[in-house]
């Protein structure tokens, strides 16, 4: 009698805790974002800069205030007359005129070149591969980009693989939408119908076989 008073002890105290536990935990944080990108239409495409870039600023006869500067990850450069200037998502030629604009304040009629080494590119703009490619990654775009091509990159598809379930998570006019594809047909196979035009942001999801 006493050990089984004893028990009913013990749940209510681990029943309490819970409460307590559960009282006092976080709030659930919401789902990530999946942004879309602006691109829907290969032949327009154009780089946009990212975190990470490393941008070459050349000022014309204004050697001291030309150089190299990297992205950082809040999306902006510090040059040697300005600090903070945000670049990321900007073209290179939309990122010049900006610069022409802000240093026109201490400079007469500046004319900006800017080039791009180093790409990265803004995140609504990769590729992912996710699951059972060999080499799961996020790829930055490049204009005319296939599904050939990004499988090149990720190595293919494991030995666990079921690639022609795989498909394609696409953001259109706001709502994600997802498209079959056949990765299996197209590289083991080599069926080219199945090879796919990519756009900025595409996620290619590829699940594992059940065996």
């Amino acid at each position: 009698m006493e050990k089984h008073f004893t028990n009913k002890i013990t749940i209510l105290v681990l029943l309490m805790l819970t409460q307590f536990i559960t009282g006092c935990s976080s709030p659930t944080l919401p789902s990530a974002t999946i942004h879309a990108s602006n691109t829907t239409d290969t032949s327009s495409y154009k780089y946009l800069i990212g975190p990470g870039d490393v941008l070459n600023i050349f000022v014309w006869r204004n050697a001291e205030v030309s150089g190299s500067f990297v992205v950082r990850p809040d999306g902006m450069i510090t040059t040697s007359l300005v600090e903070d200037i945000p670049v990321s998502g900007k073209t290179p030629t939309e990122l010049a005129r900006s610069v022409e604009e802000i240093l026109g304040t201490y400079l007469k009629d500046p004319v900006v070149t800017v080039t791009v080494n180093n790409f990265v590119g803004p995140f609504s703009e990769q590729i992912r591969v996710i699951g059972e490619a060999s080499q799961p990654m996020a790829i930055n775009y490049t204009q005319n980009m296939t599904l050939l091509d990004v499988m090149i990159r990720v190595g293919g598809l494991t030995e666990f693989a079921d690639g022609n379930n795989a498909v394609i998570v696409r953001v259109e006019s706001g709502k994600q939408k997802q498209y079959e594809i056949y990765i299996e047909d197209l590289i083991k196979d080599g069926e080219i119908s199945a090879n796919v035009d990519m756009l900025p942001g595409d996620i290619i999801i590829i699940p594992e076989a059940w065996f």
